[in-house]
């Protein structure tokens, strides 16, 4: 059974990508396909340009998303990617500049208003800063927050902490302190611990392995019971035990199955 869904299925890339190429020209730094995306790198100081020709030439009218992208082991660490959808095409691309931290990214907050707030979360989030911006401020963290959470090299635990303090009935920032320095765990698994010995484990010895229980006593005597009055390991019987026992009674009017047959062997001590 075929299900028709009301939105149609996104264009293929095929032939997108030399289009675009072909297009942007010496405003193009990098093109390529990467997981069923056309990604096109442009020059940072032309980005607006791009965009424009990409609005207004190729029909990607709108801006989806602008995120940003930390890799420290760069000259330029940050990337800024803008995520464009065509709504005549039902296609959409990425466009990607670098930058570092010190150096602004043209705003496209002429192109498209809603980028406002786009770069003032990537401002946030990694520190880009947008050239042009009308209101170039922190929009998702705090006050005087210091730092940019989504770097890499940003603590997990931050700068400061903030509590309300009773005694001055606001809420107060103070520096982190922690009651146990933080542990790095770097195994993949919780299964697989870490090659070398992590900190306060120092003293964490293997336990020793349980003892092999120990073997029986061996016996001298086989434990028989073929003499008479024996217990099978060589004491004697209790001398009541090994006593004779009468037969059933005479005066039993019927077979009593259970009742013991008369002993016909006489015992030392016996009177019987």
């Amino acid at each position: 059974m075929t299900v028709v869904h009301s939105a149609p299925r996104f264009t293929s890339n095929e032939g997108v990508l030399d289009t675009l190429s072909a297009a942007l020209g010496a405003m193009l730094v990098s093109a390529k396909e990467e997981h069923g995306e056309v990604l096109l790198t442009v020059a940072r100081d032309r980005v607006e340009d791009a965009l424009r020709l990409l609005r207004d030439g190729h029909e990607y009218q709108q801006l989806m998303e602008i995120a940003g992208v930390d890799y420290p082991q760069r000259p330029d660490r940050f990337e800024v990617c803008y995520c464009l959808l065509s709504l005549t095409k039902n296609h959409r691309i990425i466009v990607k500049v670098s930058t570092d931290e010190a150096t602004p990214v043209p705003t496209v907050t002429t192109l498209w208003p809603v980028a406002g707030w786009y770069e003032r979360e990537v401002y946030d989030m990694f520190g880009v800063l947008f050239a042009g911006h009308p209101d170039l401020r922190r929009i998702l963290t705090d006050y005087g927050f210091q730092g940019h959470p989504f770097r890499k090299d940003f603590p997990l635990t931050g700068y400061v902490e903030l509590r309300y303090s009773e005694e001055d009935k606001r809420v107060v920032y103070e520096p982190v302190e922690l009651a146990q320095d933080l542990r790095q765990f770097d195994f993949m698994s919780p299964w697989e611990g870490a090659e070398y010995v992590l900190p306060g484990d120092e003293k964490a010895t293997a336990s020793p392995a349980p003892a092999a229980p120990a073997p029986a006593p061996k016996v001298d005597t086989p434990k028989v019971t073929e003499k008479p009055a024996d217990t099978g390991a060589g004491d004697k019987a209790n001398a009541e035990a090994a006593k004779p026992v009468a037969g059933a009674p005479k005066t039993t009017a019927k077979d009593e199955p259970g009742a013991p047959a008369k002993t016909d062997r006489k015992v030392e001590g016996d009177g019987a």
